[in-house]
């Protein structure tokens, strides 16, 4: 392990320790965000993008120098349903694309509490079906993290239980796939993990659901029936609240006879994809995933 993600643990610790205990307050949380936006580094020199309308879901278009526009990921933002803007990411989507030689599409869903589920859900249906008319399903990824990974597995659980083709590949990373929060390492790795904090979980998950069935496969895809979807890469950090919603989800894929891959990264924190302009480790990982996905729709 890096002394960058040494320290990057250090620093995240220290700001969950502060908000430990404290009510969540999603506007205040939003705001903060905003302000970090204008911090985020921007894509690499001759990167293009593109503001688009996807079915009426906001949505951006990106494609780093020598990347191919015949082939793309849909990348599901992360942000537990409730946060998260194109500019939070715009390291990470070059970066991704740039890994995998695609071009990257970017979506906006709407967010809980004001739009709970399945809000979200139908938004990415929307802007995949939307894709799908533009680019062969066999040449599409779909990428998420966090609450994102969750959301891509859940979609493409309704598209295949609609008969729509599925992508070629999915990549999940530091999936929230249970959101009836029954993994044991909820607890396991209370302490461990330097950024999630496991109590605050359930009121984010209440948020998001507003009082639907938390089993649902839809919005808790570790409770699906995992048969017909794609060869799909997990990727997980060793000490995160959320491994076993990784580990139990690959399971469940492997057990439904799909190709599943498991990557378990030690100590690594929640989603350290996106500090890869400072982490060797993210990057690497992103590289990991470029890889699979070039080799499944080239």
């Amino acid at each position: 392990m890096s002394l960058r993600a040494e320290a990057l643990r250090l620093a995240l610790r220290f700001f969950k320790n502060r908000q430990k205990g404290r009510p969540l307050r999603i506007e205040t949380l939003r705001r903060r965000l905003q302000l970090l936006e204008p911090l985020v580094p921007g894509p690499r020199r001759g990167t293009l993008t593109k503001v688009v309308d996807a079915e009426g879901v906001p949505a951006v278009w990106i494609q780093a120098p020598q990347t191919r526009n015949d082939v793309c990921i849909l990348h599901f933002h992360g942000g537990g349903y409730m946060i998260g803007t194109e500019p939070l990411y715009r390291d990470f989507t070059w970066r991704i694309g740039t890994a995998a030689c695609a071009s990257v599409l970017y979506f906006d869903y709407r967010l809980a509490p004001e739009h709970p589920f399945p809000a979200a859900l139908d938004d990415a249906i929307k802007v995949y079906r939307w894709l799908a008319t533009r680019i062969d399903p066999r040449r599409i990824a779909v990428v998420g993290d966090s609450a994102g990974g969750g959301l891509a597995l859940g979609t493409l659980f309704r598209l295949r239980d609609e008969g729509s083709a599925l992508p070629a590949a999915a990549v999940a990373i530091s999936p929230w796939t249970d959101l009836a929060l029954t993994g044991e390492s909820l607890a396991s790795n209370a302490e461990a993990d330097p950024m999630i904090d496991a109590n605050a979980l359930a009121a984010i998950a209440g948020g998001y659901l507003s009082g639907a069935d938390a089993r649902n496969p839809y919005a808790s895809p570790l409770h699906g029936e995992g048969s017909g979807l794609p060869p799909t890469l997990i990727q997980v950090g060793g000490d995160e609240v959320l491994r076993d919603d990784a580990v139990r989800m690959a399971g469940k894929l492997k057990a439904a006879g799909c190709n599943v891959q498991l990557e378990i990264w030690p100590r690594m924190p929640h989603a350290w994809h996106l500090y890869a302009r400072i982490l060797p480790e993210a990057r690497q990982a992103i590289e990991n995933a470029g890889r699979f996905v070039q080799n499944m729709l080239l």
